[in-house]
C-alpha cells in the first residue's frame, strides 16, 4: 500500500489527528506495555509505526540503553518520525520505510527483538497473518507482543441512535473491506498467533464513551470530519448524509447524548 493509497492520507491533517489519537490512548498503551514487561535496555519493534508517536513513547521506556525500530509503508510518515526523533535527540530510534506484510525484508538482519507493538495496523492490511508471521520471526523466544486493534467495529454508534451515523459506520466498513482491510480482524488473531508460535496470554477490551466537551469526543469527531468526506468521494456516502452527520456531531458536542466509540481489543502474546 503506497502513500497515495493510505486510507486517511499522510498530510498535516492526518498527522494532527494521529497525534491527538496517541495522546488519548496513551494510558491504555502504557499499561499494556507494562503488562508485557517492556523495560529499559530492551529491543522494541513498532509495526506500522506511522509518524512515530508511540515509537518515541516506547523509546522513553527502553531508554538510550535500548533500541526501537519502527516500520511503516509511508515514506512521508517515516521521514516525519525520524525528523521528530532527531529534533528530540532520540538516537536509539530509527524508522524504516517498508511493507509490514514483508517484515523480514526490513528487520530480518537485526538482532531478535524483546518486544513488538502493533496498533491499528492489522485491520488495514490485506494479509494480517503475514504481519503476525513476520513479528513472530523477529521476536526472540520469550519475546512479547502487544496488539491494539478492532473487533465488532460496527458497535460504534450514537445515543440516541442517529441515522447519519449508522450509515457512515456501514459505509466505512464497506470501504475498509473493499480496500482489503478487516475492521473485525481481532476475532482472527488468536488462531494466527497459535499458527506462528505465539502463546496468547491475555485478551481484554477497551470501550470508550465520548460526550461533548470531553477530550475523548475529539477522537471520533476528528475521525468523522476527516474520513466522512472521503467516503463521499468514494461514492460510499451521500453528500446529504455526510452533512447530516456533521450536524449530528455538533448535537453531541452540545451535550445531546453521547457517542459509543468502536471497541478496541488488546492482545498480549509470548513467542514460544
Amino acid at each position: 500500500m503506497s502513500d497515495r493509497e493510505y486510507v486517511l492520507g499522510t498530510g498535516q491533517d492526518e498527522l494532527a489527528r494521529l497525534a491527538l489519537q496517541n495522546r488519548l490512548w496513551s494510558d491504555v498503551a502504557v499499561k499494556a506495555w507494562r503488562r508485557a514487561k517492556l523495560q529499559m535496555g530492551q529491543r522494541a519493534l513498532d509495526v506500522g509505526c506511522g509518524p512515530g508517536y508511540a515509537s518515541l513513547d516506547i523509546a522513553n521506556i527502553v531508554s538510550p540503553s535500548g533500541v526501537v525500530v519502527g516500520v511503516d509503508e509511508s515514506q512521508a510518515f517515516v521521514n516525519d518520525a525520524n525528523a521528530m526523533a532527531r529534533a528530540r535527540g532520540v538516537e536509539h530510534f530509527q524508522a524504516r520505510a517498508g511493507d509490514v506484510q514483508r517484515l523480514t525484508d526490513h528487520v530480518g538482519d537485526d538482532e531478535p527483538f524483546d518486544f513488538a507493538y502493533a496498533r491499528w495496523v492489522l485491520c488495514f492490511v490485506p494479509d494480517p497473518e503475514a504481519v503476525i508471521a513476520g513479528i513472530a520471526a523477529a521476536l526472540r523466544p520469550g519475546g512479547r507482543l502487544a496488539v491494539h486493534d478492532y473487533f465488532n467495529y460496527e458497535a460504534m454508534t450514537m445515543a440516541p441512535r442517529r441515522r447519519s451515523h449508522d450509515l457512515a459506520v456501514a459505509a466505512t466498513s464497506r470501504a475498509w473491506r473493499a480496500a482489503g482491510g478487516d475492521p473485525d480482524v481481532g476475532q482472527r488473531l488468536p488462531a494466527m498467533f497459535e499458527a506462528h508460535g505465539l502463546r496468547l496470554d491475555d485478551v481484554r477490551v477497551h470501550a470508550r464513551v465520548a460526550r461533548g466537551g470531553e477530550s475523548m469526543f475529539a477522537w471520533p469527531n476528528t475521525w468523522w470530519r476527516t474520513f466522512a468526506p472521503k467516503l463521499v468521494e468514494k461514492g460510499e456516502l451521500e453528500r446529504a448524509d455526510c452533512d447530516e452527520l456533521m450536524s449530528d456531531l455538533e448535537k453531541i458536542e452540545r451535550g445531546e447524548g453521547f457517542l459509543q466509540c468502536p471497541p478496541v481489543y488488546e492482545f498480549l502474546a509470548t513467542r514460544r
